[in-house]
């Protein structure tokens, strides 16, 4: 087997124009014409008004490349486009070959009798995915939240026509590679690796090949862990396939991150004779049994993912696509962000159906950091005409070439069909606003569950989110079973101490918005720009009043904010105090309560969003919130301020049980004199949330009052190592009698890691330290620092002390409104 790659340089023009320009491949128009100086930044200020014109057009791409003689000699020739946006027409030496119409698929030509020896002429005209959507929606209306110009039409990325987080920027382009393959004797189309676990595990590899000589042909298997050869087997291929089985004698074992290592095997498949080999392929697994688990309990039914038998706690988010222009991230990007959501001790990340199925590297970089996904298929607040034969064989297409591409991950936690089209948009018949229930059940609930059951048996499938399995499917977010998405805060305007009312099995989405910082700010504002309700910032804000929502809340809890800046940094304090309200206490319901993904990890552009990183992966509050609050052990307070008593939990979810000691101070927030303090010994079992004591406080909140009041906690374990720490408040931040703290920041170095050492003279609340501006970087950040405290944060940098001594800015909660 032959294969050419035919990705690098391209040129393209808008249809009929004839106004080529260099093109990238794999890239998209948007990219294309930044890249050529055709058009500005899409993300700075409001340019994405101005650029709509260019996803109400058609574009041309074409390439010329040559071919051998001998290549013209290979039996099969297969032109083979991994990804194409999504609406093209494929024309090879002015023939036309093919037409596409799901980014989602690969797809392949025969091509024989079309190439030629020499210079060969390929052109691929993508027509325009909004003017087709337009068009089909004027034949027959299908209604979707987001947008009405008939996205389910297309089997494309739905957040590409904007989202209440994304702009519109409606691509089209050479997503993935272009190859030419020569086909001779045979090549590899599936391999299936299932595991059978005991003492041993054993691997049965199934391997399909599509043959045209097969006349002693074999397939040799190996498995490696790391550079070592665990064992290789060869088997004679019949009819089209070989089934290999291995072993593995005192398997390592794969764990979500926190709850062990993540080894990861490699098998290595060859097709090939005796002397001639034709193609290898090979896939990373790890070793594990996933598993969703639904059983009866005495709240209802459960929801809860185990590994390897031990069930644990999901915390995570869910993750939208990394950019706006998908073909910028690269491995190193998503690294930076994979492994952010690692730093913050999550072990689950959703890949929300409104985006795209992301690409290998995605996938194996979750393998590697032991973040596990739940993975939606791409189908999201719409209406969808699975009543039509065409576009069902489309989807079952798409569906089937996206399981067996990404089964065989050992993050791979579960297949959800669908978001949120149970929550409104499934109705008895088809109507203006929603899909019929039959022609719903029919994809969701029999045909797509049949696929997965087919192709990968061994993860589990789960037909949308929010979905409940019993009763009444209307009643979507049902408290005794199935998971569930709680947006009564923010969308339902509920304070923050509503989350403490839900007692649901798994939430799967939940959130609060904030601004992304100031400096990322910077570089798609002017100065003039630099007011939340300016016309720019509320470009910059997709979810309507989110703006006047973020200000609503902030209100209640904060002072008016001095400045621009004060503002956007009290709103990313604001966000990560809300979901840190409803994450403690999901924690402290466990076993009830087993999953909290709290919407969302990353953006896609600068913007106002529910984002834990903004568009350039920095850290908002909320991030450094969340390496606490989702830390293996928690330590969280619940106070009833009428009654004057706190109550302490300890949450763990580690396999082995806890020993350690609870240690509470009570300040005065005037100056910082300490009014009480002790301290209780505690013993937490494996996977369990306890109440471990009641303290009453009625006596010093006579005599203090509840706005002069903090009360200190920190877990020490066993060997006085510092486990978790946790502050409480008696009443709203806006009305504690904080007094101007005098913060110190000594800074040492050793190497390239630069300790800063904070301390006060009052108590100060959420202080963070800015490097040139950024708040992104330091091992910690928005923290409370109380008189007496030494405080430590660190930071990877070449800047010698006395420059970061400029560099280093230190601000805390009084800055914001003095």
């Amino acid at each position: 087997m032959t294969t050419l790659i035919l990705d690098g340089a391209w040129e393209f023009s808008q249809a009929k124009k004839n106004d080529w320009l260099p093109a990238t491949v794999p890239g998209c128009v948007h990219t294309d014409l930044l890249a050529a100086e055709q058009i500005p930044d899409p993300y700075y200020r409001d340019n994405e008004l101005d650029l709509q014109w260019i996803g109400e057009a058609d574009w041309v791409y074409r390439t010329e490349f040559d071919v051998s003689v001998d290549f013209l000699a290979h039996k099969q020739q297969i032109l083979r486009f991994n990804s194409l946006d999504t609406l093209a027409t494929i024309t090879l030496n002015g023939t036309q070959i093919g037409q596409t119409n799901n980014q989602f698929r690969a797809w392949e030509f025969d091509v024989a009798g079309q190439l030629q020896a020499g210079k060969n002429k390929l052109e691929i005209r993508f027509d325009s995915a909004l003017q087709y959507c337009q068009s089909k929606n004027q034949e027959r209306y299908l209604h979707a939240w987001n947008s009405n110009v008939g996205v389910p039409y297309i089997r494309k990325s739905q957040c590409n026509f904007g989202w209440d987080w994304g702009p519109s920027f409606i691509t089209c382009g050479i997503l993935q590679k272009v190859e030419l393959i020569g086909l001779d004797v045979a090549r590899i189309s599936d391999i299936h690796i299932t595991q059978t676990h005991g003492e041993r595990v054993q691997l049965d590899v199934a391997v399909q090949a599509e043959v045209q000589d097969g006349s002693g042909l074999v397939v040799r298997a190996e498995v490696w862990l790391g550079d070592t050869s665990i064992d290789s087997k060869i088997v004679p291929v019949k009819d089209g396939a070989a089934d290999l089985n291995f072993a593995i004698e005192e398997p390592r074992l794969w764990w979500p991150n926190g709850l062990g290592d993540q080894p990861l095997y490699r098998v290595v498949v060859e097709l090939r004779t005796a002397d001639e080999l034709f193609e290898t392929q090979s896939r990373q697994i790890g070793l594990r049994q996933l598993k969703l688990v639904r059983q009866p309990d005495e709240w209802g039914e459960s929801f809860h993912f185990e590994c390897n038998g031990v069930p644990f706690f999901s915390k995570g988010a869910n993750w939208i696509p990394a950019d706006t222009f998908v073909t910028r991230v690269d491995e190193a990007w998503y690294r930076n962000l994979i492994q952010s959501a690692a730093d913050a001790n999550m072990n689950m990340l959703r890949v929300w159906g409104g985006g795209i199925y992301e690409p290998d590297v995605f996938y194996d970089l979750c393998d590697e950091l032991g973040i596990c996904v739940w993975q939606d298929f791409m189908f999201a607040c719409a209406a969808y005409p699975t009543d039509d034969p065409k576009y069902f064989a489309n989807i079952e297409v798409e569906a089937a070439e996206q399981i067996k591409r990404i089964r065989h991950h050992a993050s791979l936690a579960l297949w959800c069909g669908n978001n949120e089209l149970e929550q409104g948009l499934v109705d008895d018949t088809w109507t203006n606003s929603a899909m019929s229930w039959q022609d719903y059940s029919r994809w969701f609930d029999v045909r797509l569950r049949e696929i997965v059951s087919h192709l990968d048996p061994q993860t589990d499938y789960w037909p949308g989110s929010p979905h409940s399995p019993h009763g009444n499917r209307l009643n979507f977010n049902h408290p005794d079973w199935g998971d569930a998405h709680i947006w009564d805060v923010w969308h339902g305007m509920e304070p923050f101490e509503f989350y403490r009312t839900c007692m649901h099995r798994f939430n799967s989405e939940f959130g609060f918005q904030s601004f992304p910082e100031p400096a990322t700010l910077d570089m798609v504002l002017e100065e003039e720009d630099k007011n939340v309700t300016s016309f720019v910032m509320e470009q910059h804000q997709k979810n309507g009043a989110g703006n006047s929502k973020i200000m609503t809340y902030m209100l209640d809890w904060f002072r008016l904010p001095s400045s621009f800046e004060d503002t956007i940094w009290l709103s990313q304090i604001q966000q990560g105090m809300a979901i840190k309200y409803a994450v403690e206490h999901w924690r402290r319901t466990m076993p009830r309560g087993m999953g909290t993904l709290y919407w969302q990890l990353n953006d896609c552009w600068p913007v106002a969003s529910w984002s834990s990183l903004d568009s350039l992966g920095r850290w908002k509050a909320l991030h450094y919130m969340a390496k606490h609050f989702f830390a293996p052990t928690l330590l969280s307070a619940v106070e009833n301020v009428d009654a004057g008593t706190l109550e302490i939990h300890v949450t763990h979810d580690k396999p082995e049980p806890f020993e350690g000691t609870i240690v509470w101070q009570m300040f005065t927030a005037q100056d910082g004199a300490l009014v009480e303090e002790g301290e209780q010994a505690c013993r937490v079992s494996a996977t369990e949330s306890q109440l471990v004591t009641t303290l009453d406080f009625k006596h010093s909140i006579l005599k203090h009052g509840v706005r002069n009041l903090f009360v200190r906690f920190m877990l020490l374990s066993a060997d006085g190592e510092l486990v978790s720490r946790n502050v409480t408040y008696l009443s709203r931040p806006k009305h504690i009698l904080l007094q101007p703290p005098t913060i110190t920041a000594d800074i040492t170095k050793e190497a390239n890691i630069a300790t800063i050492q904070l301390k006060t003279d009052l108590p100060a609340m959420w202080v963070w330290l800015e490097f040139d501006g950024s708040a992104h970087g330091f091992s910690d950040n928005f923290v409370h620092v109380f008189p007496g405290d030494e405080v430590e944060i660190t930071l990877e940098t070449e800047l010698p002390v006395e420059e970061l001594e400029q560099a280093i800015y230190v601000s805390s909660l009084w800055d914001t409104f003095e």
